[in-house]
C-alpha cells in the first residue's frame, strides 16, 4: 500500500535551520560547540551553561551531517524554539509549553530569534512536539517553530539575566500548583505587564458544539483558581467573562489559551481582559456561577443548593475541582493531556456522525510486541474500534478504524506521542476511508482484524457512564468489577506479572467492586491496561481496566 511506503516520511522530525545552525550563529558570542564539551558563554564575566553531558539518544555528535541538513534529533525534554520576536518575553516564551506540563527553564538568545524550554519530562516535550508540527504556535502574532534539542538540560544558574526567567517559572508553578498567593512582586519580576484585571472577556467564534460553563470551568481552572463565570450572546456571539482569584493567573490563561480552539477547527477562543475588576452572579445555574457562593439560588424565589450537594462538591468552596493532567495531548486541539476533563471529551462523543475519516494511521509501532488486540483495547479507551489492520510489509505501522470521525479526533489527541513498548507512538488521520478486510486466501498472518460486534465496546450505548470518564493515559488506573474474594495481594500480583510496579492501592469505601492502582509510570500503565482489561477474576467477573484522572 502507498500508506506503508510513506509512512516514514510522515513520522520524521522537520528540523530545518537545524539546532547545529542554532550554535553557529550564536557563536560571535561566544558559544563553543562540539559532542563532548559543554556550551558556553561569557556574560558579564560569568558561564552560562547548557549541559548536553548526558546529549539525547543518537544525537550527541552535532557535527555530522547529511547532504541537505543534520540527522534529526530523537526526543528530549528540551526543545528549540525558532523565530522568536524580539520582544518576546520569558513569560511568552513559558506560555507555550505550560499546556503541556510543568515547564523546569527557560533560555532566550537575544538579538538571535531563537530560545530552549526545558520541560518536565520528555513526554511533555513529546506532545509538544507533536501538536506544534500540525499547529504552529505563535508569539505576538509571529510563527514560532518548535522542535527537539541535542540536549538533555538546561544549566543557566549562573547567568545573571536569568533572574526575570526564575521569577517566571516561580510564577507559573505556583499557578499551577493552586496556589492563589501569588504575590505582585512575582509578577512584576517575570514581566508581566501592570495593571491587568483578574476578569477576562471571552468570545466563543465558530460555535459548531455547545460549550457550557462547566466546559470553561475546566479548560480555565488549570491556570489557577476560577472564582465567577457568568456567559450571555451578545451580537449573536456566545461570550462568557470569567474572574481569576488573581490577575496573574488571568494573564496565563489569555496567553495560552488566546486564538485556541476548543475542538479541532471550532470553537475558538478569543480573549481580552475586561474592564470590570469584579463579577456580580445573583444565581448558580447554566448561565453563571459562583464558584465561592453555595447559597446563591438558581433563579428569584428558588432555594439554594442542597447542602448534601454542596459537601458531595468539595472543600476549599470551589465546585468543580479543577484536574491537573501528566502532560500531553488532551481530549481538545491545543490543550494538553488533562487540560481539559470529561465534559468536553463528553460534548463531543455525544454528537456521533460527524464527516470526516475515521481511520486512523499508528506508526512508529514495536513490532515485536505490537498486536491487533493491544491497539484495540488501547485505542477502544477513546472510542469504539471497529477494524485493525498492522501492516504485512512493515509492522511498525498500523491501521485503526474508529466508529466515526469525532472518535478519531480524541484518540489521536490522547495517543498521539505515547510511548508504548519502548517507542513513541504516533497517531494521525489515514488517507484511507475504511480498512478492507482480506480476501479469501490472501495472506494476512492475523494481522487484519474485524471487531465492529465486539462486546468491548465501551461507548455503543449513548447514555453510558463511559462517556464521562475519557481521562489521557496517566500512572493511575481505575478498575471495576472486582468480586468480594479478590484482595489487595491478589490485583498486585496480577499487575507484577506484566511488569508493573505498585505504587500505591485504594479500594473505594463504598463500593468494594471498585479500586485506583497507581503504577510506576504511565508507560506501565499502558501496558496494563492492554494485558488486564476484560480479565478474568472468576465468579463470573472481568476486570475492567481505564485511565484515571486521580491520584493516590
Amino acid at each position: 500500500m502507498q500508506e506503508e511506503m510513506t509512512s516514514e516520511d510522515e513520522t520524521k522530525q522537520t528540523t530545518e535551520e537545524g539546532e547545529e545552525d542554532l550554535v553557529t550563529d550564536v557563536s560571535d558570542d561566544g558559544f563553543k560547540h562540539g559532542p563532548d564539551n559543554l556550551l558556553s558563554s561569557s556574560v558579564s564575566g560569568k558561564p552560562l551553561t547548557v549541559s548536553n553531558s548526558t546529549p539525547a539518544k543518537g544525537g550527541g555528535n552535532d557535527n555530522k551531517k547529511l547532504k541537505g541538513g543534520r540527522l534529526p534529533c530523537l526526543p528530549s525534554r528540551v526543545l528549540h524554539l525558532r523565530q522568536i520576536p524580539d520582544n518576546a518575553t520569558e513569560a511568552d516564551v513559558i506560555s507555550l509549553g505550560l499546556p503541556f506540563g510543568k515547564v523546569t527553564n527557560v533560555l532566550i538568545l537575544r538579538g538571535k530569534s531563537q530560545a530552549f524550554l526545558e520541560m518536565a519530562s520528555e513526554e511533555n516535550a513529546v506532545s509538544m512536539v507533536n501538536y506544534c508540527s500540525t499547529a504552529i504556535p505563535h508569539i505576538h502574532n509571529q510563527p514560532v517553530y518548535v522542535q527537539y534539542s541535542n540536549h538533555r538540560e538546561l544549566k543557566t544558574d549562573s547567568l545573571p539575566s536569568q533572574a526575570s526567567a526564575q521569577a517566571a517559572l516561580q510564577v507559573v508553578n505556583t499557578v499551577q500548583c493552586g496556589n492563589v498567593g501569588v504575590t505582585s512582586t512575582f509578577a512584576a519580576e517575570s514581566g508581566l505587564p501592570p495593571g491587568h484585571s483578574s476578569v477576562l472577556r471571552i468570545i466563543i467564534e465558530n460555535l459548531f458544539y455547545p460549550v457550557s460553563l462547566e466546559v470553561l470551568y475546566q479548560i480555565f481552572s488549570k491556570f489557577g483558581f476560577v472564582l465567577k463565570i457568568v456567559t450571555f450572546t451578545r451580537n449573536n456571539q456566545f461570550q462568557a467573562l470569567i474572574q481569576y482569584a488573581e490577575p496573574v493567573n488571568a494573564y496565563y490563561a489569555k496567553m495560552a489559551l488566546n486564538g485556541r480552539n476548543i475542538y479541532n477547527a471550532c470553537c475558538t477562543l478569543h480573549i481580552d481582559f475586561s474592564k470590570l475588576t469584579s463579577l456580580k452572579v445573583k444565581y448558580n445555574n447554566e448561565k453563571s456561577r459562583d464558584f465561592t457562593r453555595f447559597d446563591l439560588p438558581a433563579a428569584d424565589g428558588q432555594l439554594p443548593l442542597d447542602p448534601a450537594i454542596i459537601a458531595a462538591f468539595g472543600s476549599q468552596g470551589i465546585i468543580f475541582q479543577p484536574y491537573v493532567g501528566t502532560g500531553g495531548i488532551g481530549p481538545v486541539t491545543y490543550f494538553p493531556q488533562g487540560a481539559v476533563t470529561t465534559s468536553v471529551a463528553s460534548v463531543r462523543m455525544s454528537n456521533p456522525g460527524v464527516p470526516g475519516n475515521s481511520v486512523l494511521l499508528v506508526s512508529n509501532l514495536n513490532p515485536e510486541a505490537i498486536t491487533p488486540h493491544g491497539l484495540f483495547i488501547l485505542f477502544g479507551a477513546y472510542g469504539d474500534v471497529l477494524r485493525v489492520k498492522i501492516m504485512f510489509k512493515n509492522k511498525e505501522n498500523a491501521l485503526v478504524q474508529m466508529a466515526d470521525a469525532t472518535q478519531a479526533q480524541i484518540a489521536i489527541s490522547n495517543l498521539n506521542g505515547q510511548k508504548l513498548y519502548g517507542k513513541f507512538i504516533r497517531a494521525t488521520l489515514s488517507k484511507h476511508q475504511n480498512i478492507q478486510l482480506p480476501r479469501e486466501g490472501e495472506e494476512d498472518n492475523g494481522l487484519t482484524k474485524d471487531y465492529s460486534n465486539s462486546p468491548l465496546h465501551r461507548f455503543k450505548n449513548p447514555g453510558s457512564k463511559n462517556f464521562q470518564n475519557i481521562f489521557p493515559p496517566s500512572a493511575t488506573l481505575h478498575l471495576s468489577n472486582i468480586p468480594p474474594s479478590v484482595s489487595f495481594d491478589d490485583l498486585k500480583s496480577l499487575f507484577a506479572r506484566t511488569g508493573s510496579t505498585v505504587k500505591a492501592f485504594r479500594f473505594f469505601q463504598r463500593d468494594c467492586k471498585m479500586a485506583l492502582i497507581q503504577l510506576g509510570s504511565v508507560e506501565e500503565a499502558v501496558h496494563a491496561l492492554i494485558e488486564l482489561h476484560n480479565y478474568d477474576l472468576g465468579e463470573n467477573h472481568h476486570l475492567r481496566v481505564s485511565f484515571s484522572k486521580s491520584t493516590i
